[in-house]
């Protein structure tokens, strides 16, 4: 049997071996909340934020500042009175981060990778605004979680369903030969075809670069060049001619006397033609009096009706210009050749212009 002392002394080290891990399990939990920014002697700030949507969010998640956690979220719940972002969010910060944090900050729901936990980010890369206090309440930034893209990306998908579905039988088309791309896949005639097509632009570049034709000899004959080029120089020149104010042409774009001269002369056509509408002078009476028109086509017809039958040797006017024989000395009825006389034909065409004015009397007056 042991002894009493011994029992006590076994007592002892048990106490004094549960005591010693209390304190280290402590010191470890002290260590653990400090490096995590709760430590049980830190100050707390206090912070309320609202949010549309929780998306996951659950008391004691992380709060990070540019992706350092500096909290934990302490409360998540529902104010209705908040809509239309009635989630009411509860941090508790560290406040040796309060130097980072400002009353212009924006919060906003992030997760850890793609499929991780849901945490509160706070941003201030942006923010100037004072130093956060206790109590304040942050702004939020919404952004879209994966639920809402996926339903944002329902309208493509299916849009690319259909898409891809067109494709499918356009494929399908293609390799069954229908269509021109079908016809030029599966058809050898239609292959031959544009092979043959190729062949003949392959030769036409050939005669081309070797100077043959019209156009090869453009591309490669120097002499062409030349005389190309010596004309667009000639008409650099005659640009530069009518620039100058040169010929006709040049003082026609450049001298302003003849472009006064040549706008006066339209004005008096303009003026001439604005008479004759009006029914002045003899050009308004041939264009709006009938009567004056046809004595004036009579009078011409009765002219030319008159000068035929003297071409045609009608009447003694007839004879006149036309026969080159007169009566003789010896036969007065048998006539005789003449020499041509132009002091004689001169009278002839004095007698015919007398006879026409007296016979039409003269609109102009008639010089006899």
């Amino acid at each position: 049997m042991p002894s009493q002392q011994e029992v006590r002394w076994s007592q002892l080290k048990v106490g004094v071996i549960v005591l010693v891990a209390a304190i280290v399990l402590t010191t470890l939990l002290f260590l653990m909340t400090s490096s995590s920014g709760m430590g049980l002697t830190s100050h707390k700030l206090e912070v309320t934020t609202y949010f549309e949507n929780a998306a996951g969010l659950k008391e004691g998640a992380a709060v990070n500042l540019q992706g350092v956690t500096i909290g934990t979220v302490k409360s998540v719940r529902i104010v209705a009175a908040k809509n239309p972002t009635p989630v009411q969010v509860v941090m508790r910060l560290d406040s040796k981060y309060q130097a980072g944090l400002k009353k212009d900050s924006k919060a906003a729901l992030t997760t850890v990778g793609v499929l991780g936990d849901t945490v509160v980010d706070i941003n201030s890369q942006f923010a100037t605004g004072a130093a956060l206090q206790d109590g304040d309440e942050l702004h939020t930034l919404e952004t879209p979680s994966i639920s809402d893209v996926v339903k944002a990306s329902q309208g493509t998908i299916e849009t690319l369903n259909v898409i891809l579905a067109k494709a499918n039988a356009l494929v399908d088309n293609m390799q069954s030969g229908k269509g021109s791309i079908g016809q030029l896949i599966n058809n050898p005639d239609l292959y031959n075809k544009v092979s043959a097509t190729v062949d003949e632009l392959h030769k036409l570049t050939v005669s081309l670069n070797s100077g043959k034709g019209s156009i090869g000899k453009l591309v490669n004959d120097d002499e062409m060049y030349n005389r190309l080029n010596g004309a667009v120089g000639k008409l650099n020149d005659l640009a530069t001619s009518l620039q100058a104010g040169k010929g006709s042409a040049g003082k026609l774009l450049t001298d302003d006397k003849l472009y006064d001269n040549l706008n006066k002369t339209l004005e008096q056509a303009n003026s001439l033609m604005a008479d004759a509408q009006h029914g002045k002078g003899s050009v308004a009476l041939l264009l709006n009096d009938p009567k004056f028109r046809d004595q004036l086509n009579d009078t011409l017809t009765q002219i030319n009706t008159v000068v035929a039958g003297v071409n045609a040797g009608k009447g003694t006017l007839g004879k006149l210009t036309t026969d080159d024989t007169y009566p003789g000395d010896g036969d007065p009825f048998r006539p005789q050749k003449v020499p041509y006389d132009p002091h004689e034909d001169l009278l002839k065409r004095l007698a015919v212009e007398v006879a026409v004015c007296s016979r039409f009397g003269p609109p102009p007056p008639c010089d006899t």
